[in-house]
């Protein structure tokens, strides 16, 4: 009674199909030997390593000193202290540094300034974890019954299956699991160091609270430092906080009343942080977990990744398949005990029954179509680390995206200006490069054609510490944004025109900078003075202001004019710079303003109202603030009239069962912490979403983990954010999401195609066998039949469904519902006619060819491939839920075709080919018989189109029916 799987006669055929089909021997050797040598490799290095840190660190820590060993300060506590009381606490000294025994005395006590990583499970483990899907440990039951009787086939077929999926999902997620070691690469890796008394380059895992570290233009900063001297000090600190505007540092102490987020405290620079001009020099105050790069370190470490929807999907059906297996084993038993059958025969045709019904091929199938949807979207862009990711996306309706390098460039770009005589410019193009133009009343201004904007053109581009070289900004992102305005405008060499004799650097504190020039052509003439800054700064330097090469003196009514302007302008989320030039900083003549903002990028908005048309809901979540954050968001389409914001501040007033009352309704959350993002995340997850989070920086590593899937950018991201994340988009498109959505719904759709066809051959088959075993009746398919069959059921036609092309119509429907079994009430039903028909069909020719109650191998034979054909047209009505073969073309999946065909010539071959005939007791058919048979057999084909068409009329009714009561969300 071997009715499950390949006999010792069809291995050879067997694997040679699958060979064809999947290049198994090639997979095989990979995916196995690769996990077994690094197994082998890992294995005495864990202890070995974790004996020899444990001893080195121990030897470090000098005996009866730790009860005096020197604090670590967190930064709220010293950017309020004044430097000479943080220096007096570590014990420091700010000139000359520490000395190198007092360095190995702290290092012993407060460890390397790097992120250690605990060691994980060996590989081993994580190769036997993946045995615990109920699918498979069912298969393993399985297969040790199939042992214990004796199917040593049976046994062999389910144990290779099973490997087949545990190795390809194990090298899958082999490396996904990379995050905190991959966080270690952010830290610096050298710095300028004081130690006694001289400056030293060190490593930058070697510094100690208490050491003096000088940084420059260009730096990283090695550890979370108090600065005590800076000069022009510029810090990006967008990886940490999400603020795209570098912040202006200084020395003074903070008050603790302004002590708020990161972002407020001034007198800090943070570890991991690009100083991009001026100089410091600060005492370290935190080094390695106990910095503030180590607090998201430390959280994303507590933080687990969630179960995605169809790994729950897989679960419920395997332990469904396993009580149905169950359930008929026990009904076949008590029928035959009752019939008065031995027990032990009774049991042997149960298990045999129930090995066959349960489709060892699904785990398969579901493997290899979510890795051939890895390999069609590394074709679009996407790296997919995880294989069930994909079709997460699929019932994905919520994403959360970070603003910064996201759904914007993270490079600063003019997009207005409005000159002192009141013409307004747009300025096109994004990036620090020349393409774009500069607009007004539709001319384009280039050079000097127009005078009041090229003048303002001008001032930027001399007032102006920037350089761009090969669309690298090497400065401040405000002054490259003018730098590349004035390339757009071709005056870019106006900065070299001049020669500077005088500068007046930018401070935060007066918020303005000026410079004193002459032309290189005209040094016997006066001094030019040009300036640019905040506009109620510059106004004050100013007395006259420029109309169109004239100059005027400035009144109150142009004051007036201007600082509504400058409103207007910052309303819009821009950042307003005002320019003026003159003979002195008490006469200079006002210029006009330009709008600079971080742009959106190209094609997101379109995206966006592609992802909300289908139901999708998109969230910006940014450290930026309000005006800007919702003036980028209307942009997007994200944020109307109705829309809500929420602060980060706000967030942490509300509980988490709070906050999910309202998250549905906020479409902008600013001034935002990893740790608001998490909690964001959390409370959507909370009310039911599948959430999504895109993110490029440090502070977007944790959210990225506890989201149901985490997308890296792959040209901006951190190397922490993309070893976080479940996706990483190579080329930074927002839009790649989408395509990564239409992939999510077409592969679920896939399985489900699969599940549909899998089963109800299944169902079909065991019913046909139950009924003659039940009733007394001559077995109508021989061993051999039941095993050929069983390999179409998981063979190459069923295989071929999980590669139908994905449908262009799936973006527009909604997300599923993660909590719908992937056996739906409308797929049980499709699946039992499916099966009635096959059934009912199969008996009818085996009803009307046993004339003389002796089974004769023409009657097997007529049976044998009446279901054999029934298969084939079942697969062809399998391969769309709702549309017809005829509209996704009969041809479109060019391998189920091959499969398909395949298969019949080897059915032929079964009743045609001698050798075969007499292995499978066939006989040869007329043409007649196959006609009829053809006939007969499509009929499950003409019925499965005949409901879908039902549904598909049923559906636009009620489509029509609730358009008047539809609401927009």
């Amino acid at each position: 009674l071997s009715l499950c799987l390949p006999h010792p006669l069809l291995l050879p055929s067997l694997f040679t199909m699958m060979t064809n089909f999947l290049s198994i021997q090639t997979f095989l050797m990979r995916l196995v030997l690769f996990p077994l040598q690094a197994i082998k490799q890992q294995l005495p290095s864990f202890t070995a390593r974790e004996t020899e840190e444990k001893e080195s660190r121990f030897r470090l820590i000098p005996n009866g000193e730790n009860e005096t060993m020197i604090p670590v300060l967190a930064s709220r506590k010293a950017s309020e202290l004044p430097v000479n009381e943080v220096a007096s606490i570590l014990q420091a000294n700010l000139q000359n540094g520490l000395n190198n025994s007092e360095v190995c005395h702290r290092r012993a006590f407060h460890g390397w300034n790097e992120f250690e990583i605990s060691e994980d499970e060996p590989l081993w483990k994580k190769y036997i974890s993946q045995f615990k899907n109920p699918l498979l440990m069912l298969l393993l039951a399985s297969a040790v019954i199939s042992v214990l009787m004796h199917q040593f086939d049976d046994a062999v077929s389910i144990t290779v299956a099973i490997l087949i999926v545990v190795t390809v999902a194990f090298v899958q997620e082999y490396r996904s699991e990379k995050s905190l070691e991959e966080l270690s690469k952010l830290v610096p890796p050298g710095c300028h160091c004081v130690r006694e008394g001289r400056l030293e380059h060190t490593l930058a895992r070697d510094l100690v609270p208490g050491d003096t570290v000088c940084l420059s233009m260009g730096d990283r900063v090695p550890a979370d430092l108090r600065l005590f001297e800076a000069v022009d000090l510029s810090v990006d600190e967008s990886s940490l906080t999400g603020e795209t505007t570098p912040c202006s540092k200084s020395t003074a102490p903070q008050p603790a009343s302004t002590n708020g987020d990161l972002t407020s405290r001034s007198n800090i620079a943070f570890m991991g942080t690009l100083v991009r001009c001026g100089k410091a020099k600060g005492i370290v105050i935190g080094t390695g977990e106990n910095s503030e790069f180590g607090e998201v370190f430390k959280m994303m470490r507590a933080e687990e990744a969630p179960k995605t929807p169809l790994q729950k999907s897989m679960d419920i059906l395997g332990k469904q398949l396993s009580l149905y297996s169950f359930g008929i084993i026990g009904v076949i038993m008590l029928v035959g005990y009752l019939q008065g059958k031995y027990i032990i025969d009774m049991f042997t045709i149960g298990v045999s029954l129930a090995v066959a019904a349960i489709p060892e091929g699904l785990p398969i199938v579901v493997t290899v179509t979510l890795a051939l949807g890895v390999m069609r979207m590394v074709k679009k862009r996407a790296i997919v680390k995880k294989l069930p990711i994909v079709e997460t996306l699929g019932c994905c309706n919520v994403i959360c995206s970070d603003k910064t390098g996201t759904l914007t460039k993270n490079e600063m770009t003019v997009t207005q200006i409005f000159t002192s005589d009141g013409q307004h410019a747009e300025v096109t193009g994004v990036g620090y490069n020349r393409f774009g133009e500069v607009v007004s009343n539709g001319d384009v201004i280039h050079g000097y054609c127009n005078p009041s904007i090229s003048r303002i053109v001008e001032a930027g581009c001399v007032c102006n510490d920037a350089e761009i070289r090969n669309s690298t900004l090497m400065g401040k992102p405000t002054e490259g944004a003018l730098i590349a305005l004035s390339m757009k405008m071709g005056l870019e060499g106006l900065q070299h025109d001049y020669i500077r004799r005088a500068e007046y650097p930018f401070s935060s504190e007066q918020k303005w900078m000026a410079v004193k020039c002459v032309h290189r052509t005209q040094q016997d003439k006066p001094e030019i003075c040009f300036m640019k800054g905040a506009y109620e700064q510059v106004i004050r330097y100013c007395t006259t202001y420029n109309s169109k090469g004239h100059t005027l003196l400035l009144t109150p009514q142009q004051r007036e004019l201007y600082h509504q302007e400058k409103t207007y302008m910052g309303s819009a989320g821009l950042r307003v710079l005002a320019l003026a030039s003159g003979p002195e900083l008490g006469q200079l003549t006002f210029l006009g303003l330009v709008g600079i903002i971080d742009p959106p990028r190209t094609g997101v908005k379109e995206a966006v109202s592609t992802l909300i048309g289908s139901g999708v809901a998109i969230k910006m979540i940014t450290g930026d603030s309000q005006e800007t954050a919702v003036a980028i968001a209307s942009r997007l389409g994200l944020y109307s009239k109705g829309s809500q914001s929420l602060s980060g501040e706000e967030v942490d007033t509300l509980d988490i069962q709070k906050l999910a009352h309202i998250v549905p309704k906020v479409a902008v959350f600013y001034r935002a912490s990893p740790r608001h993002k998490l909690k964001i995340i959390k409370s959507l997850q909370n009310v039911g979403a599948v959430v999504a989070m895109t993110g490029d920086g440090v502070n977007d590593a944790v959210a990225l983990k506890a989201a149901d899937i985490g997308v890296a950018m792959g040209q901006t991201g951190t190397d922490v954010c993309k070893e976080a994340a479940d996706m990483i988009l190579v080329e930074d498109d927002f839009q790649t999401i989408m395509s990564a959505i239409e992939e999510g719904k077409g592969i679920y759709n896939n399985i489900k195609n699969f599940v549909r066809f899998q089963l109800s051959t299944s169902i079909a088959a065991l019913t046909l066998i139950s009924l003659a075993t039940l009733m007394n009746f001559p077995n109508p398919l021989n061993a051999m039949q039941i095993l050929w069959i069983n390999i179409i059921m998981d063979g190459p036609p069923a295989q071929s469904l999980g590669v139908e092309p994905v449908d262009k119509d799936v973006i527009r429907k909604p997300p599923r519902n993660v909590k719908d079994s992937i056996l739906t009430k409308s797929l049980i039903v499709k699946i039992l006619i499916s099966s009635i028909i096959i059934v009912c069909g199969t008996l009818f020719v085996f009803w009307r060819e046993l004339r003389d109650n002796l089974i004769t191998p023409r009657d097997t034979t007529m049976t044998f491939t009446c279901f054999v054909f029934f298969d084939m047209f079942n697969a062809l009505s399998s391969r769309s839920q709702t549309k017809s073969m005829f509209e996704i073309g009969l041809c479109s999946n060019k391998t189920f075709c091959y499969a398909v065909l395949g298969s019949i010539m080897g059915q032929l071959l079964v009743i045609y080919f001698p050798p075969l005939q007499k292995v499978f007791q066939t006989e040869s058919l007329s043409i007649t018989d196959l006609l009829f048979l053809v006939g007969l057999t499509s009929s499950v084909c003409i019925v499965s189109e005949v409901i879908k068409k039902v549904e598909r009329s049923r559906e636009g009714t009620q489509r029509d029916s609730s358009a008047s009561t539809f609401l927009d969300v």
